[in-house]
């Protein structure tokens, strides 16, 4: 069965590797254990399900939420040469009934509905006629109140499980906390042992925030540095999307609106133009982008703040699904959490509370100085130890030069006082300022002592300094309604008894560290593979990706493949599309290659990593320890090259096979100390209490073997179980 996996995700998908996790939820399916499985956001989570249905001899069922959702499933599966279909509102009744007749006579796979529709009579009816082997729910998330995109049918589908209970059942999400996580377990019953947590890092996601002056001027600003690229930008109101978009075009940029005010024919129009790669932009509002699978955006821009980070993650996890690195610009402003704020506290006391939980971590995650990575994953309850992701702007920003702001804290911090701490930060900076407005005016705040003593600086530098005093902790900004009140951390600045640092200046953004260092690819031959299957999807009425993607055409430019057999090596070259498309693709290549005696490149074998080139990298520390462990290094050696103890390597390399890495093991049974008699029998125990926790082996032996040996010996045993021929 492990080779008929393998075969699969290579003759069918064109891939010769598993992403983390992968294999082991696909191993766990066909065992038809009912399985959790949590990935990233283009992460792979499709396959863990495709696949398995490729190998179950009947029928598997996906539960999707959108129908753009499930088209674009199909449609690239159909160019794979898989046999898909879907029950949907928008086919005619001709190609309804044609995709019934195809169920019923077993021809189809999978079938791909929204819970609405499995639930009508006449689908109940027609699946019971079917031998069912898989029900799979996509965007599980959908299934729990406590998720930011809750749906009352997901959480009616405990009912299909009994009605199909031969059928093993899968649930997949990209965006799941814990509590979420724990809630879909808990509506479907699954067990916790058969769930499986991926990273949420998405490490070719550039992350950077800007503070918002003037978004139209910043956005085209950004737009200047990423040409002819495609891109989403996310607006908070249909308005705002409409205004933004007249605004592009009349710049003349390649952009289109989308929003629940167009009509639907709209909206499917300005969404196909953007997939097929006939419009670069798409202004939207969050109504887009669920299940849009378009592998090469590779920027999005949030316009204005979003309304909590599950919606933040799933938005910018549309980008960059190539894997190839992608932007992601937000917009901060404090005006912005006022608008986010006034439509929480039209919602009922419950609802009020957990979607204001949901702003407070998403403002935590903006005014972080910190690695942008830290407070995104730890909300998703992943412990995160990386010093510098190198793909953040904090990370990037290197040391700044801080001057002493003391002064200029005094001032703004005694305004706050002196006008009462019930206003904002606009009235504090007109008031130092010496306006004359009616607001200063009527509450008489001319008369202050702290009236027109701040004209040195200007309006916008004086809210670049109100800004790094609430971050600094000097003053806090009340999320309702604006106003400003003192810490007990303000009266050690009035004494003198603490230095205030910061910059009096906003750093100008520098949107350039956000793009990828040029690729060694042929350009010129990628260009003409681009025109070459832009000109056969518009034939095939397809999206350009569902025909190869960019990762793919980038590969071909590498390596430059001349025979159908180099072509097969390709990434996402199976032997259907080869069967497909090869003959077009090498049609360009080759007279490409031979005007200009250019031969094939084979792939280049990978090199040793030596330990101080990974130390300087800005990989997680597991990853660097898992990765020179694998390169020869052994335990001591790393203990040595970062001065650390060896339960320390232990523990990275255990979160190195826990995130779905292979270990080199023949290194790892001669760090055991203990005889081969008691090495079994530890082994054995692991097999039958599991190794998420050590406590209960060492109980097993009454707590005589060391916590270390039983981390040595769990490594082997996790890696036995990775790596294992799966049997059935």
């Amino acid at each position: 069965m492990t080779d008929q996996i393998k075969t699969t995700l290579k003759s069918v998908f064109g891939y010769d590797e598993f992403r983390p996790l992968q294999k082991e939820i696909i191993a766990n399916v066909l065992k038809k254990n009912d399985t959790m499985a949590i990935m990233p956001t283009g992460g792979g989570k499709s396959l863990c399900y495709q696949i398995p249905a490729l190998i179950f001899d009947g029928l598997t069922v996906v539960i999707s939420p959108l129908i753009s959702l499930m088209k674009d499933q199909v449609e690239q599966l159909t160019a794979l040469g898989v046999k898909a279909v879907f029950l949907n509102s928008s086919l005619s009744s001709g190609e309804y009934n044609r995709n019934v007749s195809l169920l019923r006579g077993g021809d189809i796979k999978m079938l791909y509905l929204a819970p609405e529709t499995l639930f009508m009579p006449r689908t109940m009816e027609l699946l019971s006629s079917i031998q069912i082997d898989s029900l799979t729910i996509d965007e599980a998330h959908c299934i729990s109140e406590w998720g930011h995109d809750f749906r009352p049918e997901y959480r009616k589908l405990i009912e299909i499980r009994s009605r199909f209970s031969s059928a093993v059942c899968v649930a997949l999400t990209a965006t799941a906390t814990p509590r979420v996580q724990k809630d879909i377990k808990e509506s479907l019953k699954f067990a916790d042992s058969n769930e499986f947590i991926a990273s949420f890092n998405r490490e070719n996601l550039f992350l950077q925030i800007v503070p918002k002056s003037n978004a139209f001027l910043q956005t085209t600003d950004f737009l200047r540095t990423v040409p002819d690229s495609s891109g989403i930008i996310y607006c908070f109101s249909r308005r705002q999307v409409d205004e933004l978009y007249e605004d592009l075009k009349g710049e003349g940029y390649s952009v289109r609106p989308y929003h629940a005010g167009l009509s639907s024919d709209e909206r499917m129009q300005n969404q196909e133009s953007f997939i097929k790669d006939d419009t670069q932009i798409i202004v939207a509002t969050i109504a887009f982008g669920m299940g849009i699978n378009k592998p090469n955006i590779r920027f999005v821009i949030h316009y204005d703040l979003p309304k909590n980070i599950e919606g933040y993650y799933q938005e910018i996890g549309r980008a960059g699904r190539d894997g190839l690195r992608a932007h992601c610009l937000l917009l901060f402003s404090y005006a912005d959490i006022q608008k986010i704020k006034y439509f929480i506290n039209k919602k009922e006391d419950h609802e009020r509370r957990i979607a204001n939980m949901h702003l407070d971590a998403l403002l935590r995650f903006a005014e972080t100085t910190d690695c942008r990575r830290i407070p995104l994953l730890n909300y998703f309850g992943e412990d995160c130890d990386i010093e510098n992701c190198g793909i953040c702007d904090n990370c990037l920003a290197g040391k700044r030069e801080l001057m002493d702001i003391s002064i200029p804290a005094q001032k703004f911090l005694s305004c706050v006082k002196r006008t009462g701490e019930t206003f904002g930060v606009n009235h504090i900076i007109e008031v130092l300022r010496g306006s004359k407005s009616q607001k200063v005016l009527k509450y008489g705040h001319e008369k202050l002592s702290t009236y027109d003593i701040g004209k040195e600086f200007s309006k916008k530098q004086w809210f670049h300094l109100a800004r790094q005093f609430i971050q600094q902790g000097l003053m806090v900004q009340d999320s309702d309604y604006g106003t400003l009140q003192l810490t007990k951390k303000t009266y050690a600045v009035f004494r003198n008894e603490e230095t205030v640092m910061g910059l009096i200046e906003e750093e100008k953004a520098d949107y350039s560290k956000g793009k990828e260092s040029a690729k060694d690819y042929d350009t010129a031959l990628f260009e003409s593979l681009r025109k070459e299957r832009k000109s056969l999807a518009d034939e095939g009425n397809v999206p350009p990706y569902v025909i190869f993607p960019d990762r793919t055409l980038i590969e071909m430019a590498t390596f430059f493949p001349q025979s159908a057999e180099s072509l097969l090596g390709i990434h996402g070259v199976g032997k259907e599309k080869a069967k497909k498309y090869g003959e077009q693709f090498l049609g360009i290549i080759l007279p490409y290659c031979n005007e200009r005696q250019i031969e094939e490149h084979p792939a280049i074998a990978p090199k040793k990593a030596r330990p101080s080139e990974l130390k300087s990298s800005q990989k997680q520390r597991h990853i660097i320890t898992g990765e020179l462990f694998n390169s020869g290094s052994s335990i001591n050696d790393i203990m040595e090259e970062f001065g650390i103890k060896q339960t320390t390597v232990l523990d990275h390399l255990y979160k190195y096979i826990d995130a779905g890495y292979s270990l080199e093991t023949q290194n790892l049974m001669s760090q055991s100390t203990i005889s081969p008699e008691q090495r079994a029998s530890v082994l054995k125990t692991f097999n039958e209490l599991g190794h998420e926790l050590l406590k209960p082996v060492s109980d097993a032996f009454d707590g005589q073997i060391s916590y270390e040996e039983l981390k040595i010996l769990r490594l082997c045993h996790m890696c036995k179980d990775v790596d294992k021929e799966i049997q059935f």
